[in-house]
């Protein structure tokens, strides 16, 4: 049973999982197929029971590789808390940090606050990961990434959820407008407008078409695009205007203007979310304690 808990065959395991293909998991691993092929009946034949099965979509876990997969999770976080924990001793901060956020986050100023942090402690690698509001949740959660910043109106379930920083929506749009001239503006005054939707299907796009439903209208964008940089294109061009953050836009020829949403539900709160401390390694927490405001 000693190989189960060895990190190179559990981190193999969980590639194969997350990428359900073996030729995959083996070039994301910098290794041949054949020999995480070979690590996976090994870990199968120590277990006793199959945990990997082909499936409509890849390879999959079985129920039982489903448990390994979450042990596996938590057993190599735990690794990493005890090295990055023992490294401390050898002055600084020292270690990786995963830190997944939404695409607001990322636009509010979440970059600056990680480079401001990456000057003090030169020692420590952090990746920074977009991903929707959900998923972010999940891949705390499943111990995939160390820190999480999303907007509070995502369920964090169980995870410690604290505030980062708030923000507001505006909308954006040319200086000659008709909704320019307004020092804000209602969403039921938007609609009436040809407009771009940002990352559809996320919060933001959720949330614009809920309260336009509750307000017996409906969100029907003209056009969609990934980014708010690409939405402020699209309003440079005069195809709609766009509701965004206000400030994570540039325009630098200033022909553009944002005024803010009228309606309470416009200001946002964003959190960074975290497993509890006893799951979390020293250079996830400091980088977290680091994010968080001054008291």
């Amino acid at each position: 049973m000693g190989r189960i808990f060895d990190p190179v065959s559990l981190r193999l395991f969980i590639a194969v999982c997350e990428e359900r293909n073996i030729a995959r998991a083996a070039a994301r691993e910098a290794l041949v197929a054949s020999a995480v092929s070979k690590r996976m009946a090994m870990l199968e034949a120590d277990v006793g029971t199959p945990l990997l099965v082909r499936g409509r979509r890849g390879i999959e876990p079985t129920p039982a590789g489903e448990t390994l997969l979450r042990r596996a999770r938590e057993m190599l976080s735990l690794m990493a808390r005890a090295h990055a924990e023992l490294s401390e001793f050898q002055g600084g901060v020292v270690g990786n940090v995963r830190i997944v956020a939404s695409v607001s986050a990322l636009a509010s100023g979440l970059p600056g606050d990680v480079a401001c942090f990456l000057e003090a402690h030169p020692r420590l690698r952090v990746s920074l990961t977009e991903r929707v509001g959900t998923e972010v949740v999940r891949e705390v959660r499943e111990g995939t990434a160390d820190l999480g910043v999303v907007w509070d109106e995502v369920n964090t379930g169980q995870l410690v959820a604290q505030h980062y920083r708030h923000d507001r929506l505006g909308v954006l749009m040319p200086h000659d407008h008709p909704l320019a001239p307004q020092a804000s503006v209602s969403l039921l005054e938007t609609l009436a407008h040809p407009a771009v939707s940002v990352a559809p299907g996320g919060l933001l796009d959720g949330l614009l078409r809920r309260h336009a439903a509750l307000a017996g209208a409906t969100w029907m964008p003209r056009l969609e695009v990934a980014s708010f940089e690409a939405a402020e294109h699209i309003v440079h061009a005069g195809l709609g205007l766009a509701i965004v953050p206000i400030g994570v836009t540039g325009d630098a020829a200033g022909a553009l203007v944002c005024r803010p949403l009228s309606e309470d539900w416009a200001h946002r709160r964003l959190v960074v979310v975290s497993r509890t401390d006893d799951w979390l390694p020293a250079p996830a927490r400091a980088l977290r304690d680091h994010l968080l405001p001054r008291t």
